[in-house]
């Protein structure tokens, strides 16, 4: 009947959707997770000069006390800044719904005991994107004062908004995709693309993928970035072939 809306056929229970299904569910969730990240940079771009005084915070240490006002030589510069930081503010807001909403588009080709992981998923991709971004936080400063360093005590550090902002940004973005490494590695595992006995095999590897990935993730390359998120993600590998082990053990003893 004309003007009847058409109700959505249910997902099987073994997992099987055809590909106009797929393409459907992907879009269904991909307009979820952009409202959610819109939302999230509207309320970012309210407070906005609530998250400038707390990003500037690692420029100030290296300026005299009481002056460590960014340069602005563009008058579009401001208004640029506040919506690229809002935009990236978007998604940290909205992590935890478009984490979800990649969840439950990959669950169809899980086995219905290795469902329950969502809320782990969810939890754990929030809480690591989180730790990465805090640990790039405080490790801009040291990167700063290598890099200003490079240049001699000719140089003055003065900085532009969108120059600063940038790299602030950009380094905790990196170290927050950089710290979700062993929620990629785990799922590999549940779904059966990767085995806990081959991550173990390819350890010697693993550490110069990393280090090449790192930088190319970080934007400035340097050695102290380079070691501060090298490390951690290399720990994380190892713990996600642990956690792996445990958790594989675990759903073949199980129904499918």
């Amino acid at each position: 009947m004309i003007g009847r809306r058409r109700e959505r056929a249910p997902v099987p229970d073994d997992g099987t959707m055809s590909v106009v299904e797929h393409l459907t569910e992907f879009r269904d969730r991909t307009i979820k997770s952009v409202l959610a990240i819109a939302l999230g940079a509207v309320v970012c771009f309210a407070v906005f000069p609530q998250i400038l005084e707390v990003l500037i915070e690692p420029y100030c240490q290296f300026r005299p006390e009481g002056d460590c006002q960014l340069i602005q030589t563009d008058p579009l510069e401001g208004f640029a800044v506040r919506l690229s930081v809002s935009a990236y503010g978007g998604i940290a807001l909205a992590m935890p719904i478009v984490l979800y909403q990649v969840w439950r588009f990959i669950t169809p080709g899980l086995h219905p005991h290795e469902r329950r992981y969502a809320l782990p998923f969810v939890v754990s991709g929030v809480l690591l994107f989180l730790l990465g971004a805090t640990l790039a936080f405080y490790t801009v400063p040291r990167a700063l004062e290598f890099l200003i360093g490079l240049g001699g005590e000719s140089f003055e550090p003065f900085f532009s908004p969108s120059n600063y902002l940038g790299f602030l940004v950009k380094m905790m973005v990196a170290f927050g995709i950089g710290f979700e490494f062993p929620i990629l590695l785990i799922f590999l595992q549940l779904a059966r693309i990767l085995t806990p006995q081959q991550l173990a095999s390819w350890r010697r590897y693993s550490i110069v993928g990393i280090v090449t990935l790192v930088a190319v993730l970080t934007p400035s390359g340097d050695p102290i970035s380079l070691m501060m998120l090298s490390v951690p993600m290399y720990l994380f590998y190892e713990a996600a072939i642990v956690i792996g082990r445990i958790l594989v053990r675990r759903t073949a003893s199980e129904p499918a």
